[in-house]
């Protein structure tokens, strides 16, 4: 064992791996799927094999009543756009019309069933439209957290609200554009956006995040989120693995990313994964602490090594990972290594070991075109973790965030109500019974709330006499 190198025990933590309400979804289309869902789109697309919409996640967001609500309220507002007719100004008006004319009645049952009241008969379908415009405004954000943190959720919210959607005259005018150009919206469904043969806007995500960036004047960069690593890259670790007797993917913390490797791993296929007996993380205090866990988002054995450092300016990671490389070559028969790394120092080690197969994962910013130069002479396989769909990796980066943030509140936080309350009697000299404490407590101290100031101060607000 390497001088200097302690290996700690991984510790189960319920902090670190949060349960969000709508499960994970690990679907290349998640966000179009969604969006498809809450703007009403027909079951029947989602069904179809070809059709980018996916039905699992239908599946999902009809267990969830915010979503059902928007789906619903946006299926009778297509309805009536679809349908409606103006009556000519000083014709008189007829009898009251009944909603269940327009719009599908199981819609209206199943609204009515999730607690929203509506007009059932009007005169006029602009009457109706602009309580549905309504309705949709006061629950849409309902449906923030179906959505994953990397889109722009404002951006998401607002093609769901018709402009100047509370007037008869906005409302007439989304229905006119929408009558004249139906077969330019997604699947026919009326969203808020100007229609232009752009295709099925709705076809995957990373054609949806460009657009619905542009049509805000703004630009969607992080493709990570909405691609993913081609059919060729996949094929080449299923075929470096399948070709092994004993393999172990090698990880040095301190140059490479755990959200991308995290990422990496969750797109490999469970036969791919399987062949892989085990993730060792070589770790230094200095790297990011995700890595302390990331066996809890990924189905692979995880070993993690922290290694501590002998002088502080030297980190030791290089070698123990070589060195730990060695062992497992020589004494635990490991013929095949994924290494992940783009540090070009790792080559001593691939050139050590000539009887061990070798496959590097790298990040484009960081790997050395010298580095690719000398993999691709000795016929080493690489290929880039920046390639990978990451869209589905929000919650591990979640995770990382909330076990630093309790963390951070335990150092710098501690507060004890019964210290804080025996301080108060003794400063007052107030006398009280044992009842009236109790009282005074549930009424002004149980109730306290923390309140964040806009430069992000966090102060303690106990509730009015």
């Amino acid at each position: 064992m390497a001088a200097g190198k302690k290996i700690r025990p991984r510790t189960s933590n319920s902090r670190t791996a949060p349960r969000t309400a709508l499960p994970q979804l690990s679907k290349k289309q998640s966000v179009v799927s969604r969006t498809a869902y809450l703007a009403g789109v027909a079951r029947e697309i989602f069904e179809k094999e070809y059709e980018p919409p996916d039905l699992e996640i239908f599946q999902t967001l009809e267990e969830h009543r915010p979503a059902r609500i928007i789906r619903n309220l946006c299926v009778l507002r297509t309805e009536i756009m679809h349908r409606a007719k103006p009556i000519p100004a000083g014709k008189p008006q007829k009898a009251r019309c009944n909603l269940s004319d327009y719009a599908p009645a199981e819609c209206i049952v199943q609204l009515q069933a999730d607690g929203i009241s509506l007009m059932t008969a009007f005169y006029q379908p602009w009457e109706c439209l602009i309580e549905l415009n309504r309705l949709i405004s006061d629950h849409i954000n309902n449906c923030r957290d179906f959505f994953p943190l990397w889109i722009r959720w404002e951006y998401i919210k607002d093609i769901f609200i018709v402009p100047n959607g509370l007037t008869e005259a906005g409302t007439q005018a989304a229905a006119a554009l929408y009558q004249k150009n139906r077969v330019l919206y997604p699947y026919q469904m009326y969203i808020n956006w100007q229609p232009a043969n752009e295709g099925n806007i709705l076809f995957s995500d990373m054609k949806f995040a460009i657009l619905l960036y542009r049509w805000h004047g703004d630009e969607f960069t992080d493709f990570s989120k909405v691609s993913d690593a081609g059919p060729h890259t996949k094929v080449n670790i299923h075929s470096f693995l399948e070709q092994s007797r004993n393999a172990v993917i090698v990880v040095d913390c301190e140059n490479s990313d755990p959200y991308k490797l995290c990422a990496a791993l969750r797109e490999l296929d469970q036969d791919t994964l399987s062949r892989v007996s085990k993730v060792m993380l070589y770790d230094d205090s200095h790297s990011a602490s995700a890595w302390r866990i990331l066996s809890s988002y990924i189905g692979c054995p995880v070993e993690h090594s922290m290694i501590d450092r002998v002088k502080k300016q030297k980190s030791l990671v290089d070698i123990s990972l070589t060195a730990g490389a060695c062992r497992e070559f020589y004494q635990n028969r490991v013929d095949s290594f994924i290494l992940v790394s783009s540090d070009s120092d790792y080559w001593g080690l691939i050139s050590s070991l000539p009887g061990a197969r070798f496959m590097v994962m790298v990040e484009r910013e960081h790997v050395s075109g010298d580095l690719k130069a000398t993999m691709d002479s000795a016929g080493i396989s690489y290929c880039y973790l920046d390639d990978f769909y990451s869209g589905d990796c929000g919650d591990i980066q979640t995770g990382a965030l909330l076990r630093e943030i309790y963390s951070y509140l335990e150092k710098n936080f501690q507060l004890n109500t019964n210290a804080m309350m025996d301080y108060a009697f003794r400063a007052t000299r107030v006398e009280m019974s044992e009842v009236e404490r109790q009282q005074f407590y549930n009424k002004y101290i149980k109730p306290m709330r923390l309140a964040i100031g806009k430069d992000g101060t966090v102060s303690i607000r106990l509730p009015e006499k």
